[in-house]
């Protein structure tokens, strides 16, 4: 027999593996924090001798979900300014509160109680964008979460830098520290088209190319913003982007609500990523991203929550139901976006947005044991006659009972391992007094 880490025994396995929908009493062999090979049972006690077992007799086995829209540290925002346009959103509050509130100390905290909420709700991997992204590459990597950090770049200064050349060096300062981290990748993150001009998007462009990284980046967000480019530019900002350089496969492309046939045929033809954030973009009224459209066109479409100021959670169980009603209420199609179909784009389909679908994103022989455990034993729960329907119209965070990024357990029976919840609260009730007080 060989030796191993961990055996973990589960009732049922879903690999997002395109091989089988799912698995019953299999166990997940892994080592070194990758995963050896899924096999049944019976198999796994006459192969492996496990220093830990764990069984999971009435729970399903998952990939971890990718969260792949976050700006992670605006947690300490929820529930500041609700029930606003984006616009009025954006510039009578969160803006002034951002200038007001936001330092190392607020992105430190914030990032950490959205790690903490993400990890209890299944999630194993967040795609961000916010200022002090070296805080909160920091931050991920001593909690042990897994991360696409973005290197913010806006026009206007803010604390984190007062122009675009010092966002970009200060930028590409976090990608030299982070380059080759286990768990910590960077992306640039230009805010979007209305508050980064031509010339930075051209330098990130070309940076992007020379580096290989992604392009995290707001686009279309709302009717207005379409309409404002089409009146100051004079062309829709996916045709801007286009001319810059801009739409390749390393675009992830966030919210799309206002797409034409054309503009989907040109995302396929180029490879570009589509990130869909439903809850947000319901919230503030600013349309909803054509996600069976986009399919069909084979335009890879990932999943985000956005922040939780605009949200106001970061939960991708939730967010996976809000994907699969829109989708078919817009089409007026029951049959529209399957619950497989939302649960790819929740785990592989964001990985491969990150670029991170060799290392995680499915189960699979020699990818990073990224793996979460729901309990299927409950009153919400039962009976259960398909897991894959099940985790996407039926469960809900509060079903997330064990974690593990790249094999090393985060959360157990409910519980955090990496993180003080205790003093996290407080210190979070400590800024949110000093928020209040001024908002």
């Amino acid at each position: 027999m060989k030796n191993i880490d961990t055996l973990l025994h589960a009732r049922w396995i879903v690999p997002v593996d395109n091989k089988n929908r799912y698995l019953e009493n299999h166990c997940i062999a892994i080592n070194e924090g990758k995963i050896l090979e899924i096999l049944s049972t019976k198999s796994a006690l006459e192969k492996y001798h496990a220093d830990v077992n764990r069984h999971y007799e009435n729970h399903v086995l998952m990939p971890g979900l990718i969260n792949s829209h976050t700006h992670a540290a605006m947690n300490l925002f929820r529930g500041l300014a609700d029930d606003l346009s984006l616009m009025d959103w954006l510039e009578n509050h969160i803006w002034p509160a951002e200038a007001k509130h936001v330092n190392e100390a607020f992105v430190h905290t914030g990032t950490e109680l959205a790690i903490a909420e993400m990890i209890r709700s299944g999630t194993t991997c967040f795609n961000d964008m916010y200022f002090f992204p070296d805080v909160t590459a920091r931050i991920a990597a001593d909690i042990g979460m897994r991360a696409s950090v973005g290197l913010i770049l806006i026009d206007f200064p803010t604390v984190w830098a007062n122009n675009s050349e010092e966002y970009i060096d200060k930028g590409l300062a976090v990608f030299d520290h982070y380059k080759g981290h286990e768990l910590i990748k960077t992306a640039f993150a230009p805010h979007a088209p209305y508050t980064v001009s031509d010339d930075p998007l051209k330098h990130i462009a070309t940076l992007a190319n020379e580096l290989e990284l992604g392009v995290h980046m707001h686009i279309h967000e709302t009717a207005f913003e379409v309409s404002e480019a089409e009146k100051n530019n004079g062309a829709r900002p996916l045709a801007r982007l286009n001319d810059i350089g801009l739409l390749t496969p390393s675009l992830q492309a966030v919210h799309m609500t206002q797409l034409m046939d054309e503009e989907i045929s040109l995302l396929a033809d180029n490879g570009c990523h589509v990130i869909h954030c439903p809850e947000s973009n319901m919230k503030l009224a600013s349309g909803i991203c054509p996600v069976n459209k986009l399919l069909e066109a084979g335009v890879n479409v990932a999943l985000g929550t956005d922040s939780s100021s605009s949200n106001n959670d970061l939960d991708m169980f939730g967010e996976m139901r809000s994907a699969a009603m829109l989708a078919k209420i817009s089409t007026m199609d029951a049959t529209a976006v399957s619950a497989e179909q939302i649960l790819k784009m929740a785990t592989i389909n964001g990985a491969r947005a990150l670029g991170l679908e060799s290392i995680t994103g499915s189960l699979e022989a020699g990818k990073s044991a990224d793996i979460v455990a729901v309990n299927f034993d409950t009153i919400e729960t039962i009976p259960v006659y398909d897991p894959i329907s099940h985790l996407v119209y039926c469960s809900s965070r509060d079903h997330v009972t064990d974690v593990w990024i790249a094999g090393e357990q985060r959360l157990t029976d409910r519980v955090l391992n990496t993180i003080d919840e205790a003093r996290l609260k407080q210190e979070c009730i400590k800024i949110s007094k000093s928020i209040k007080q001024f908002h």
